[in-house]
C-alpha cells in the first residue's frame, strides 16, 4: 500500500514570464524535494490551456483510512 497519491495543481492568472517563474519557485519550495513535480500543459483548444503541477504528497488520514479500510480487499479483487 503506497503512503502517497498523485495530485495536481493548476497555475493560472500568470501575466509574465517573471510571474510565473516567480510562482513556479514559490511552489516547488512550498512542495519539497520528495515531492516528485512535473510540470505539464493539459487543455485543449475548446476549453482552454492552462498549467498544471503533477507532484506526490501524503495521504491525508481520511485518505489513510479509507485504505486501510477497502485497500486490503481491493487488492484481493484485482489478484
Amino acid at each position: 500500500m503506497e503512503n502517497s497519491v498523485r495530485d495536481y495543481l493548476e497555475v493560472r492568472d500568470v501575466a509574465s514570464l517573471d510571474s510565473l517563474i516567480e510562482r513556479l519557485l514559490i511552489i516547488r519550495d512550498d512542495l519539497g524535494h520528495d515531492a516528485d513535480a512535473e510540470v505539464r500543459l493539459r487543455g485543449d483548444d475548446n476549453f482552454g490551456r492552462h498549467i498544471a503541477i503533477a507532484f506526490k504528497r501524503p495521504l491525508t488520514d481520511e485518505e489513510a483510512a479509507c485504505e486501510r479500510r477497502y485497500g486490503v480487499n481491493r487488492l484481493r479483487a484485482v489478484a
